[in-house]
């Protein structure tokens, strides 16, 4: 008998297992590594390589064979995989020299190298739990965090030195900040400088930052973690930054602004990037690593935020800076100070800069749709098929990777190696295929033409009979639900087998329209995201009137997802008939200040937007189902959230139910857990909407 799909949805990590990750190509582009578990089943990911002329994989670390089993991670991975949301084990990630022949990496703490040209696998000694290596652009040393300190070990010798310890038990040297990595899309906190004489090291100081306890109620006799964590309106901690010197000097660079969004440098320099506290302001600084003077090479401000952009600062060959800024309503490639992509295509990130060429990634005029785009000599050219569907690359030495996921591709993305332009390799997928009938139709929906993806079951023959609703969004800023990718409906289309007509919908907020519609949010999370919700809803039935029951409605949603589940049926229970609120924000008060404070602004400063968009008060209004799910051991969504809500729903007399999960994050990479919260919110949607 085969697998359930919730089952096999579990144990595949929602069927991301498999799937190849992680490019890195060599100079030449004659080489390509990257990560993928053995199968679509195996949660620990390997590191590859590919022979680009002949097309051969070969395997170059197989952590089974060097450490066994994963152990225990030390706590700095163990936040990381959750800032990343990485649910794999194994070699999650890795570092490599400028000639890509030396790949540094972790196994539980322990510090290793690969030589590329061999495969020889190294252990090196360390004095404690090793984090984020990265070796140095020649290959003869690897830089690493260990105990708060940045080190550095010489790969000749084994010769292993601090360049900075920590002060105090709040400093740590070299690794991102919490914000950082959950808000600003900062994984790391330490660059070389390219001759490999120095490193730009970010010193992080969390004493101003409030302490919170996170307990776990099931084993009362483990005292509460702490954690440092910067509510709204609250002290964020003191970032820094050093360039460290193999001779043992250090040179502060200094900035005025608040949050350090990215650091690079190359041979044409050290670039830093700083975004103010209210992110109205982006500033990118040339710094002199000798002296640690900096001069202002560019400042973007926008009156609502500013969006950090994956990719750049860049450079050409010739040093000529690539930027990206937002002008005549759209986001737009810049080289030096001038605009080169219309106004009409909606720049994502820029995904590499291989000598004179930026490849990036961008939308038209439908948001679903992503394309990988190159801009030459003052023109521009599609990369990717000109087909719908959503597009990646990465690109070097005139090879390029391409990911291609379609919505005739259930598989997932496939992945295609050119070199100069002609498909010279390819990469193998080896993810499990989700078994589900994809039945679903993308359309435009309401007056603002939202993009709305419909899914029925596969059984079900067109006015046959309506069926009970089931909204599915996330709803929220900068994520998107409605692609033009197969994969993204997997668990939606299981739901909709159930016997749901499921409707997923991306409103005001939501990236690929362009920066005015993104800003619609701006003071007020809750109105436009559930007026949209409630206008994709009337659209879609609109569309399928013999199909869609508008008297039978549910919605369901994680996170910022749950919170708008959360906030439908306590703000329109005309609408919505029964809400599933996993790990909802509840009070914006209590979530973190770089994402609360770019939508929301200062609550000291004007307290009216965020009283505008909190549950807590709307408790009293409750008279329709609603189960809230939360994960104890969240850290970054924290159980108060659910709690809270909770209270005020008993005070004011109104039934709900609380299904808390012990020792779940905000992720639930836990197969049974994963697998029976399918099935549990089925039932109880089943349930309330009969």
């Amino acid at each position: 008998m085969s697998e359930s799909f919730p089952r096999m949805y579990a144990r595949t990590r929602r069927f991301t297992l498999g799937v190849p990750r992680g490019f890195t190509i060599s100079p030449d582009g004659g080489r390509v590594v990257f990560l993928r578990s053995r199968d679509g089943t195996d949660p620990v990911t390997c590191l590859w390589e590919l022979d680009v002329e002949s097309g051969t994989e070969r395997l170059v670390v197989d952590p089974a064979r060097i450490g066994g089993e994963e152990g225990e991670l030390p706590p700095e991975e163990r936040a990381r995989r959750e800032r990343a949301r990485e649910g794999a084990g194994g070699v999650v990630g890795y570092a490599t020299d400028t000639a890509v022949t030396v790949a540094a990496f972790t196994l539980s703490g322990v510090l290793y190298t690969a030589d590329l040209a061999s495969g020889e696998v190294r252990e090196l000694a360390t004095p404690g739990a090793a984090f984020d290596p990265r070796p140095s652009p020649d290959g003869l040393r690897v830089a690493y965090v260990s105990g708060g300190a940045l080190r550095v070990q010489e790969l000749g010798s084994g010769t292993d030195r601090a360049l900075a310890e920590p002060e105090s038990a709040t400093v740590t040297y070299g690794q991102a900040e919490f914000i950082a990595a959950e808000e600003l899309d900062r994984m790391r906190g330490h660059w070389w400088a390219p001759d490999g004489r120095a490193l730009l090291a970010a010193r992080v100081d969390e004493a101003p930052v409030g302490t919170w306890y996170i307990a776990d109620p099931a084993n009362p006799g483990s005292p509460a973690a702490e954690q440092r964590y910067p509510a709204a309106g609250t002290p964020n901690a003191l970032v820094e930054l050093y360039v460290l010197g193999l001779d043992g000097s250090r040179v502060a660079v200094p900035f005025e602004q608040e949050y350090l969004a990215t650091a690079a440098w190359d041979r044409h320099g050290l670039s830093v990037v700083t975004v103010s506290r209210d992110q109205k302001s982006i500033r990118l600084l040339a710094a002199d690593p000798a002296t640690g003077a900096s001069t202002l090479v560019r400042e973007d401000t926008d009156a609502a935020w500013v969006d950090i952009v994956g990719g750049v600062p860049a450079r050409l060959a010739d040093g000529t800076l690539v930027w990206t800024a937002d002008s005549e309503g759209g986001r737009r490639l810049l080289i030096g100070d001038r605009p080169v992509t219309p106004p009409t295509l909606q720049v994502r990130d820029v995904v590499a800069v291989d000598g004179d060429t930026v490849v990036f990634r961008a939308s038209g005029g439908d948001p679903a749709e992503i394309a990988v785009w190159a801009h030459q000599d003052g023109s521009l050219r599609l990369v990717s098929p000109d087909e719908p569907g959503v597009y990646a690359a990465q690109a070097a030495g005139g090879t390029v990777v391409l990911s291609a996921q379609t919505l005739a591709s259930p598989a997932g993305p496939e992945y295609t190696v050119l070199r100069d332009g002609v498909t010279a390799a390819r990469i193998a997928s080896r993810a499990e295929r989700p078994g589900v009938e994809l039945r679903v139709s993308l359309i435009r929906t309401g007056e603002r033409e939202l993009s709305t993806a419909v899914l029925l079951p596969s059984w079900h023959t067109p006015g046959s009979a309506r069926l009970p609703i089931l909204m599915d969004p996330y709803g929220g800023p900068h994520f998107q639900r409605v692609t033009a990718a197969a994969s993204a409906y997997s668990a939606s289309q299981w739901l909709a087998d159930q016997g749901f007509a499921v409707v997923i919908a991306d409103g005001r907020g939501t990236p690929g329209r362009g920066p005015a519609f993104e800003r619609e949010v701006l003071h007020d999370l809750a109105t436009p995201v559930l007026e949209d919700q409630v206008s994709a809803l009337q659209g879609a039935a609109a569309a399928y009137p013999d199909d869609l029951d508008l008297t039978r409605v549910g919605i369901r949603g994680w996170s910022f997802g749950g919170y708008l589940a959360a906030l439908a049926v306590l703000r329109r229970p005309d609408v919505f008939h029964a809400a599933v609120a996993g790990a909802p924000v509840t009070d914006w008060l209590l979530y973190d200040t770089a994402y609360t404070e770019r939508y929301l602004g200062d609550p000291g400063a004007d307290a009216g937007p965020y009283e505008r968009s909190g549950l807590i008060a709307d408790a009293g209004k409750l008279d329709r189902p609603l189960l809230l799910i939360h994960g104890l051991a969240d850290d970054n969504v924290v159980a108060a959230h659910t709690l809270r809500l909770s209270s005020a729903l008993l005070a004011a007399g109104r039934p709900h139910t609380v299904l808390p999960l012990s020792g779940v994050t905000h992720m639930t990479p836990q197969e049974v857990v994963a697998e029976n919260l399918l099935l549990l919110q089925v039932d109880f949607l089943k349930k309330a909407l009969d």
